[in-house]
């Protein structure tokens, strides 16, 4: 099985954590965090997310086996988020 990241927030997506479109379908791109009823559910630039995101360095570490600084993390999603979906448009 191929595994799907947030095109907003890059986190593995699974069927639970699935957004929703407006008529309460899954939708396949974006987590619930992110995207619920057919919108983002922050107005967000990328670097924004990069911010927010980054106070999860220790969960990232935990599922990576890195050892990364939350510096060091925000690094990782600058080169990662150009390639998302939602920040096409902003680069």
């Amino acid at each position: 099985m191929e595994l799907k990241f947030c095109q907003s927030c890059g986190m593995p997506l699974t069927e639970e954590l699935l957004g929703t479109n407006v008529d309460g379908s899954k939708n396949e791109e974006y987590c619930i965090y992110c995207y619920k009823d057919g919108a983002f559910t922050g107005n967000f630039t990328m670097e924004d997310m990069v911010e927010f995101c980054s106070q999860f360095v220790d969960e990232y570490n935990k599922n990576t086996g890195q050892s990364l600084s939350r510096e060091g993390y925000k690094s990782v999603l600058r080169q990662f988020y150009p390639h998302l979906k939602r920040w096409q448009t902003q680069k």
